[in-house]
């Protein structure tokens, strides 16, 4: 033997033999060695590092399957940071919480100021019928021109500019739309963490011992009797040539 890993690999394979059978997954190990404490303790050894190595191989799969999912949700975790931190920018930098129900309250608001315009203006119209001179007619005309000016101040709130609701509405929506995606990724983003989790548990290898490694109670290596029978036999054989061999020899020289 030159003493490589190839002939100690070698050697290996001839003393350790492993038997499975794929009808019913159990694989059977058998050592030989000098004496049967020596096989023992290997075949305990090769059992221990097979489990240690199944362990590691669980434990190892275990950790990239909830690794990317974990990653996955560190990832939503600052998507849905970022969109939320951009939307409560744009709230205090526009002063507007929600463009749509805030633009339905000033619908409101300047809805009940057109009623209460039109009631005015009736009412100055039947006091300038009946009493003309009457010194209130000047003060439902103040109190109309102050109603239209309030008219139009709420209705360019809602739209008419940039700073207009109208005007925001849209960047807003946009940036709503970006936080709830942000929110839903995270949201199965943690679903998928949790079925990994789940899925790691179910997905578990093990090495059960069936029967535990023995000593035999009689060694059954090296078969002596059978050696000492096949060398004497080949010993016979070779005599056998042997003598042939030398009987021509002589022949041939007589």
């Amino acid at each position: 033997m030159r003493g490589s890993f190839e002939d100690l690999f070698d050697y290996f394979r001839k003393k350790v033999d492993v038997n499975f059978d794929s009808s019913n997954s159990i694989t059977k190990l058998t050592v030989r060695a000098y004496n049967s404490e020596d096989a023992y303790r290997f075949n305990e050894e090769l059992l221990q590092l097979a489990e240690h190595t199944v362990n590691r191989l669980n434990e190892r799969g275990r950790q990239d399957l909830i690794g990317f999912a974990q990653a996955e949700v560190n990832q939503a975790k600052i998507e849905s940071r970022e969109a939320a931190a951009k939307l409560a920018s744009f709230r205090n930098q526009s002063g507007v919480v929600d463009p749509e129900k805030q633009a339905a309250v000033q619908l409101q608001m300047v809805s009940k100021l057109q009623d209460e315009l039109i009631a005015t203006r009736t009412q100055l119209a039947e006091l300038q019928r009946y009493a003309p001179e009457n010194p209130q007619v000047e003060s439902f005309r103040i109190r109309i021109g102050s109603l239209q000016r309030q008219i139009g101040e709420e209705s360019a709130k809602v739209a008419g500019s940039q700073r207009s609701l109208a005007g925001t509405a849209a960047q807003y929506q946009r940036l709503s739309l970006e936080s709830q995606f942000a929110d839903k990724n995270l949201a199965a983003a943690m679903s998928s963490l949790l079925e990994a989790q789940n899925e790691a548990r179910r997905k578990q290898a093990y090495v059960e011992r069936i029967s535990r490694p023995n000593t035999p109670d009689e060694a059954t290596e090296p078969r002596r009797l059978r050696g000492i029978l096949a060398t004497f036999i080949l010993g016979l054989v070779a005599w056998g040539i042997l003598s042939m061999l030398l009987a021509g020899i002589r022949e041939h020289r007589d």
